[in-house]
């Protein structure tokens, strides 16, 4: 009885697994017959001969179209710059260039300048990066308001179409010289504030500088104990202080000056040539001299005071005064004082001229023969100047320099006084 139920169940197991295998293969005969009977599948399947593929071409008459009209423009030649042409005037340079044949597709030209102390081609070496002008449509470019800091400046053009830019051409090399000097602090006055371009009047800094100089030279020093024995004091008179005992380091390559001479020099001397620099005062600037002096120029002396030095000297303090100094004479200018004065030294000439640095015009000038080096020498007293050197002989002072003979008669005691 047992056995019989055990059968029964197994066949029972067996029948349905048919069931299921029979199902199965009929879901899977239906989606088989689906796939096989769509449209899309039997076309994708269709083979289809061609000779020449045309179907399967690509069309390109439209771009072969575009290409044909495409206009190829040829690389611009070098330009060739004309050192006739060329100008280097009034801290301006004008650079003028031509092509070597006519190019009627030249959009613009780049112009490249760089400063160096270098004659000749450019050197890869301890030099300026080159500085770029672009989209010049003439064949000329003028530079204008230049500092003329170096001797030379290199130049360099190309040409540019609306495709591409063309080779460099040769540089060329220019001379920009001008006489570059600032201001010698180790010649002022201790009560001369003074930078490399500018000095100004500050009393008290002046005197704690001179305080810690002299503290310096009394540490252990037998005069000042002789001094305290005597019980004087040991801070002289400003007029009387000795400038030859101060430390090289403070004194400089000469004595400092003194007293009431507010004076500071140029670091550079004037041996020869045509040179020129300007001047601008503070507006409340009360007292300041602009001028030239010698290197011997006394500690105590005051600009135009000496026969050693020419300066013309503004006053604003409490009576307004314009003059032209030398040798202790003075000449009263009827001008009136403008905001930047020139200064023009031809040393082998023997003429120092002041100029309104705006108008050129001419404010005095003075007639002499240099005997020695000069320095440019500069006077302030409760104000500020400031200088602007690397300048160029205008070419207005150039031309009024040929007329310097129409001067008025008076100067003539102050311009015939000779070494």
């Amino acid at each position: 009885m047992v056995h019989k139920l055990h059968l029964s169940s197994w066949l029972m197991y067996v029948t349905e697994e048919k069931k299921r295998s029979c199902i199965k293969n009929l879901a899977a005969r239906q989606i088989k017959d689906r796939v096989t009977m769509a449209s899309a599948f039997r076309l994708s399947l269709k083979p289809k001969v061609s000779d020449n593929m045309t179907h399967l071409m690509v069309d390109f008459s439209q771009e072969r179209q575009m290409l044909q009209t495409l206009k190829f423009l040829p690389v611009p030649k070098a330009p060739e710059i004309d050192p006739v042409e060329c100008l280097v005037a009034d801290n301006c340079v004008t650079v003028a260039w031509r092509m070597p044949e006519e190019d009627n597709k030249i959009d613009h030209f780049i112009l490249e300048y760089r400063k160096t102390n270098f004659d000749g081609l450019p050197r890869v070496k301890d030099e300026r990066c080159w500085e770029l002008i672009d989209y010049i449509k003439g064949t000329e470019y003028t530079l204008s308001g230049l500092k003329f800091d170096s001797k030379y400046m290199n130049f360099r053009v190309r040409a540019c179409n609306k495709a591409v830019a063309g080779e460099y051409s040769d540089p060329i090399t220019l001379e920009t010289k001008a006489l570059n000097f600032n201001l010698d602090s180790s010649s002022s006055h201790l009560n001369l504030k003074v930078e490399d371009n500018c000095v100004e009047w500050d009393p008290t800094g002046g005197k704690s500088q001179e305080n810690k100089v002299k503290g310096k030279e009394n540490k252990g020093s037998a005069h000042v104990t002789t001094l305290k024995n005597n019980k004087r004091s040991g801070t002289p008179s400003p007029k009387r202080t000795s400038v030859g005992s101060r430390p090289s380091s403070i004194r400089g390559s000469r004595d400092r000056f003194t007293g009431e001479s507010y004076t500071v020099l140029g670091d550079t001397a004037i041996e020869s040539g045509q040179h020129y620099w300007e001047v601008r005062a503070q507006k409340d600037c009360k007292s300041y001299s602009v001028g030239l002096a010698y290197k011997t120029l006394g500690k105590f002396d005051q600009l135009g005071k000496t026969n050693t030095s020419w300066c013309i000297h503004v006053n604003n303090w409490l009576q307004s005064t314009f003059a032209a100094k030398h040798n202790n004479k003075a000449k009263a200018l009827d001008v009136v004082v403008p905001e930047r004065i020139g200064v023009f030294c031809d040393f082998d000439g023997g003429q120092l001229s002041f100029y309104n640095a705006s108008s050129k015009q001419l404010l005095y000038s003075f007639k002499t023969k240099f005997t020695q080096p000069v320095l440019p020498g500069f006077m302030v007293w409760c104000g500020r100047l400031s200088l602007s050197t690397g300048l160029q002989v205008p070419s207005a002072v150039k031309t009024l320099q040929k007329h310097e003979n129409g001067m008025s008669g008076s100067t003539s005691s102050l311009n015939n006084v000779m070494q």
